[in-house]
């Protein structure tokens, strides 16, 4: 993989993307393993505002009948799986970066947040979650009138 670079002489700028290139092959083949021993892991945005919490998580690929979506002792968990169609076929591919498998995310949800209204919404394989705040927890502004002398 090495062998990229000429050993008579110093590596140029034109070595230098080839040789990350090839650093990079070798890391992809040593850890990349079998498609499915790869954990998959959903990227997930958590956003705040004075009403509420919205989870956003990045679902490509799996139908909503697969994912399932949790509230319990304050925790709320993210559960699916995305299946690799393909399985006859592998020694064909030239490459396979996607996970494939299983995923579970658990979040602590606040005391705040209201688990009797919370909404969820499946479109275009993005998972939005909306966990409303307590009427307690929002804020509020308190006008304090102060006494003329």
């Amino acid at each position: 993989m090495l062998s990229l670079i000429n050993r008579r002489r110093a590596p140029s700028e034109e070595d230098v993307p080839a040789v990350f290139r090839a650093i990079d092959d070798m890391f992809q083949q040593v850890l990349a393993g079998p498609v499915s021993s790869r954990p998959w892991i959903p990227a997930v945005d958590i956003v705040e505002n004075p009403n509420e919490l919205v989870v956003t998580a990045d679902l490509p690929g799996i139908k909503k009948e697969n994912v399932d979506v949790q509230i319990e002792d304050g925790t709320l968990t993210l559960t699916g799986s995305r299946n690799f169609e393909h399985e006859a076929q592998k020694e064909g591919f030239h490459r396979l970066e996607r996970s494939y498998g299983s995923f579970r995310r658990a979040f602590t949800l606040p005391d705040s947040v209201d688990p009797e209204k919370v909404a969820a919404a499946f479109e275009d394989g993005v998972l939005t979650i909306t966990l409303p705040k307590k009427e307690v927890a929002k804020p509020r502004s308190i006008k304090v009138e102060v006494a003329k002398k």
